[in-house]
């Protein structure tokens, strides 16, 4: 069975882009950044494989399915 796909919160995202939080809203509005996703009314978060994903590649990072191959 898989494990259940985590959620990180701002702090955590900061800490592993180096990004500051400004930054990082920045880039979600130009659509060169994963988009938070809501986990409750006043919370929000980030999959834990997304940032890695950019993590590994800022520039290439596209949204899942844009560009994927068949």
């Amino acid at each position: 069975m898989r494990e259940p796909e985590r959620i990180i919160r701002m702090k955590t995202v900061q800490s592993r882009t180096g990004l500051s939080r400004s930054t990082i809203y920045r880039k979600i509005a130009e659509g060169t950044f994963p988009p938070r996703i809501k986990i409750s009314i006043n919370g929000a978060g980030w999959h834990e494989s997304e940032i890695s994903r950019w993590v590994a590649d800022p520039v290439g990072w596209r949204p899942k399915g844009q560009f994927d191959e068949l």
